[in-house]
């Protein structure tokens, strides 16, 4: 079959120069096409990942809020049973009390916990500002600077987000802490 072509306007020589140039100018388009279909997929492709990443973040984060409400409730139960007295620990009657306060916080943190809330009890460890906050400074000789020595308020987190730091002291005036505590061993 023949194709009928007027190449007298065209500007070209011969039929077979324009049914080059034709050829040609459809492998660009079609190049174009494939580019800009390959781009979609791609973007496709990152879309789908973004949102299957939002809605793993959404499962792991949504308790997020009731979790850190739920925080001031532990901590008043322990702030009770850190006040209680030794001699009042043995009277029949606040002994009971004193049992179903300590097992009523103990349940409150396996609940959390089974939901991803994990509790943040730093003492001894290496001051780490993405967990903990300083809140003073011990003066000791005895331990590396910046170890935590006492913990004010402990710390909650869920998954790998902070939802409330531990409160911390951390010691000033010891011997610097090694980067890497293998070569010190070495």
């Amino acid at each position: 079959m023949l194709i009928a072509c007027d190449v007298q306007g065209e500007g070209f020589d011969t039929p077979l120069a324009a049914l080059a140039a034709e050829n040609n100018r459809q492998e660009e388009e079609i190049a174009s096409l494939k580019d800009q279909l390959l781009r979609a997929a791609a973007e496709m492709e990152n879309l789908r990942r973004r949102t299957q990443k939002d809605v793993a973040d959404a499962r792991t984060f949504s308790i997020s809020g009731f979790a850190r409400d739920m925080l001031g409730v532990s901590d008043n139960l322990r702030r009770a049973l850190d006040h209680v007295d030794e001699a009042d620990k043995e009277q029949p009657g606040l002994k009971t009390l004193i049992e179903g306060v300590e097992l009523t916080e103990r349940e409150l943190l396996n609940g959390l916990e089974k939901n991803g809330v994990k509790k943040l009890d730093p003492k001894g460890e290496k001051f780490d500002p993405n967990f903990h906050q300083a809140m003073f400074e011990v003066p000791n000789t005895e331990v590396p600077n910046n170890t935590v020595m006492e913990v004010v308020q402990v710390g909650f987190v869920i998954g790998e987000r902070v939802l409330r730091p531990a409160m911390v002291g951390v010691s000033k005036g010891g011997p610097k802490a090694t980067a890497n505590p293998e070569q010190g061993e070495a």
